[in-house]
Formats: C-alpha cells, sequence, structure tokens
C-alpha cells in the first residue's frame, strides 16, 4: 500500500489552499493523503484531494476559563488524531498552521512520527511558534521568518507558499502592460477580515481618477454584501465599467487580465501575485497578529512589485493619486510584472513535496 500523509490545516483560506496544493502533488506521486481539519476548513475543502477527512476537536481560548476549556478540546483531538493515526498507518503529518492543526500535530510529535510545520506568513503564527520546536522540519514562505524561537532560527527551509495549479500556469504567460487609449483591467480583492475600507474606499478612489484614465477602467471587485449596491453606483456615476460581486470562483482567469490588483497582502495573495507576475497596490490589514500583513508585502515591495499603503494612511485622495501614478505609465507597470516575478517561487509545492517525502523517509 501507499504511504499516507496527513495534511493538517486551519480553517480559513489562507491555510488551506496552500494545504490543497501540497496534497495535490502528493497524490500526484502516488501518495494516499488525508485532511485533518475543523468544521471552517469544510468551505475550502470541497475538492480537496483526501481519502478521508479528520475532523478533530480543536479550540482556542482566553483567559483562564477559556484556556481551560482549549485545552480539553485539544486533549480530546490528539487522542483522536493518535488513534486515526494509527488505524491508517500515517507516514508523517505537515501542518500548516492554525489552531485546528494543533491536534494533529502533538499528536504526531508524542507518537514519534515524521512532522513537517508550513508557514505561510513572514511571521511564525501562534500555534506554528509553539509547535516548531519539536518537529522534524519547519518550511517557510519567505526569507524571513519573525518571532522564530531561538531553536527554530536558521533551519528553516524556504520553499515558498504553494498556489493552486491554475495559479502556478500564470507564472508562464507573459505580462502585457495596457497601450495607451487600450482597456486597462484592475482587479479588486478583499478578504472577509476587515475588507470594509476597501469595498468603500477603492471605488471612490477609482472614481476620482483623471477622466482620460477613468474611461478606460475595466473593474473587477469584491465586496461586502452591505457594499454592493454602493460600490455599484460610485461607478455608474463614474462611467466606470464595473463587475461588483462578494466572491469571485474563478480567480485564476481574473489574475490572468489583470493589469493590477489592489488588496490586502496575506501570504496566499502575496505568493499568487508574484507567480502571477502582477503588479499591485496592496492595504495590508492593520489588526493582522504581529503585524504579519506588512511584513509579508516587504518582498514584494523591496522587490519594486507593489506599492503598500497602511491603513492610518489610506485616504480617497492618497489611494487615487498613487492607482493615478501606476496605471499611467506602461513602463512602470511592465518593470513592477518584472520585479514580481522575480521573487516568485512557482514550484513551491514540488519543493514542500521534496521536504516531506525527505523527512518520511529520514525518520
Amino acid at each position: 500500500m501507499s504511504k499516507l500523509c496527513v495534511v493538517a490545516a486551519g480553517g480559513t483560506g489562507g491555510h488551506m489552499f496552500p494545504a490543497e496544493a501540497l496534497a495535490r502533488e502528493m497524490a500526484a506521486r502516488g501518495w494516499r493523503v488525508v485532511l485533518a481539519t475543523d468544521h471552517r476548513g469544510e468551505q475550502y475543502a470541497q475538492g480537496f484531494p483526501a481519502e478521508e477527512r479528520l475532523a478533530l476537536d480543536a479550540a482556542t481560548g482566553f483567559g483562564p476559563l477559556g484556556l481551560v476549556k482549549a485545552g480539553v478540546a485539544i486533549f480530546k483531538g490528539v487522542m483522536q488524531a493518535r488513534d486515526a493515526f494509527d488505524r491508517l498507518g500515517a507516514d508523517v503529518v505537515v501542518g500548516f498552521g492554525g489552531y485546528p492543526s494543533a491536534p494533529a500535530l502533538v499528536a504526531a510529535v508524542t507518537s514519534r512520527r515524521p512532522t513537517v510545520i508550513h508557514e505561510q506568513n513572514a511571521v511564525l503564527g501562534r500555534t506554528n511558534r509553539i509547535l516548531a520546536p519539536y518537529v522534524n522540519q519547519v518550511a517557510s514562505s519567505f526569507p524571513t521568518l519573525e518571532r522564530a524561537p531561538a531553536r527554530v532560527q536558521g533551519r528553516s527551509h524556504v520553499v515558498g507558499s504553494p498556489v493552486r495549479a491554475e495559479i502556478r500556469a500564470l507564472f508562464d504567460r507573459p505580462y502585457v502592460a495596457p497601450t495607451t487609449d487600450a482597456p486597462v483591467h484592475v482587479l479588486v480583492t478583499g478578504g472577509s477580515q476587515g475588507a470594509r475600507i476597501l469595498s468603500e474606499t477603492t471605488p471612490r478612489a477609482l472614481a476620482a481618477l483623471p477622466e482620460p484614465l477613468r474611461r478606460r477602467l475595466k473593474v473587477q471587485q469584491q465586496s461586502r454584501p452591505e457594499t454592493l449596491d454602493a460600490a455599484r453606483q460610485i461607478y455608474l456615476d463614474a462611467g466606470i465599467e464595473a463587475e461588483v460581486a462578494p466572491f469571485f470562483r474563478d480567480m485564476a482567469q481574473r489574475l490572468s487580465t489583470a493589469h493590477l490588483v489592489v488588496g490586502r497582502s496575506g501570504a496566499s495573495t502575496c505568493a499568487e501575485l508574484a507567480v502571477a507576475a502582477l503588479p499591485s497596490v496592496l492595504i495590508p490589514l492593520k489588526i493582522a497578529t504581529d503585524d504579519h500583513q506588512r511584513l509579508n508585502a516587504r518582498a514584494l515591495t523591496d522587490a519594486g512589485a507593489a506599492e503598500v499603503i497602511l491603513e492610518d494612511d489610506l485616504t480617497v485622495d492618497r489611494l487615487s493619486s498613487t492607482l493615478a501614478a501606476v496605471l499611467s505609465d506602461p513602463q512602470r507597470l511592465s518593470a513592477m510584472s518584472a520585479a514580481a516575478r522575480s521573487v516568485a517561487i512557482p514550484d513551491a509545492a514540488q519543493r514542500l513535496a521534496d521536504l516531506t517525502e525527505a523527512t518520511a523517509g529520514r525518520t
């Protein structure tokens, strides 16, 4: 029977998308895959290539009572995971962060099964930070890994952040900046967290652009449900052709036609922008733990691939002037695209799979 890889991930897209990319690569190499997550992760796992899904007890908590309850839930989850690993014969467990990944990793460490942690952000997350000193290998998306324990610093493997196959395919297509008087395609994305500021500010900033540039715009914007009508009206009044929706499922197709992306700087977003070689204007989520979104964006900004506006500095005028400077300069857009491509790691899934296989074989 082929070997079994358990992929453990928290219930957000930022954790689940790279986990799915690794799972597909491992399956292509002949491995069996099992997913360990919680109920939140199910919404991102419809097409996850796993022969079984383990719903492990897990929780996070604050304050004395909350921590006790979380500890009890995690203990139950660890026992569930150990039983499942014995039954399935797990050969390696790969964790992608988030508290739902903790029971699977603790179970693997305490039963001496090979373990790998992958950190998507430029800052080691809380769960990964606690467990990193005890696992066999730590993989990272970025060259810098802040908040890493002393036992981890200097021994993490930079593999990049695995992206879905349809996003990876964009690395092979050329970026073509818009010529004079040609349509300019702008894609506006926004995660569920703190997305209202993007939903409200971006349409007004685009509407404030000079008329010759404004009439060339073709905008696709993800917007929170409560701001859909207002955004559509702003674009209509400004004479801007726009599609506004709460969620886009065909993100790869939309990225393939975009000239510029406006959005947050989550780890998956930054990885996808680099692989797709897309210029961007990024507004890091201010309340992100350990300010990791600002640090995530650094790889793109240091290369010249992105402009960053911090939330405290975000105004309609500031965003509009930034967009005008970038969108009106095709040479700058082309240079930003080349810079994004220069920091991309399109084979991140393969690199992480190589590390996973090596860890399983060594231990």
